[in-house]
């Protein structure tokens, strides 16, 4: 596998590579990041103004939803492009990395039996 730029790029991103592309453009996140920070400040404030535990709550998992659904488009971009241009011109050994790659960023253990 291409070595990686510092910061986790995508190993078929990088200019290393020869047939490097540019980054997925994740700039559509944008607006709902600015959101989440938002939520997140007022969720900071709530509790400096000692709000009740509830209303807290549930701002918080207001918060963490939206970072899901961030999470699931940016991954989503991800397999389209980084994860099928590897499958698509790779061997063996670098679909099986970019396989740990994904399971091990969502901890899972490739390692463990099959039917768990």
């Amino acid at each position: 596998m291409p070595a990686r730029k510092p910061g986790g790029d995508c190993p078929h991103c990088c200019a290393e590579a020869a047939e490097a592309e540019a980054h997925p453009d994740h700039r559509a996140q944008l607006n709902a990041l600015a959101r989440i920070e938002g939520q997140v400040r007022g969720i900071r404030r709530m509790v400096e103004e000692g709000r009740y535990c509830v209303d807290i709550l549930v701002q918080t998992r207001a918060a963490h939803a939206a970072l899901q659904r961030v999470e699931r488009r940016v991954l989503k971009r991800h397999l389209e492009t980084c994860v099928r241009e590897t499958f698509e011109r790779a061997d063996g050994a670098e679909r099986d990395a970019k396989i740990e790659e994904i399971l091990a960023l969502f901890g899972c253990d490739a390692a463990a039996p099959q039917g768990d």
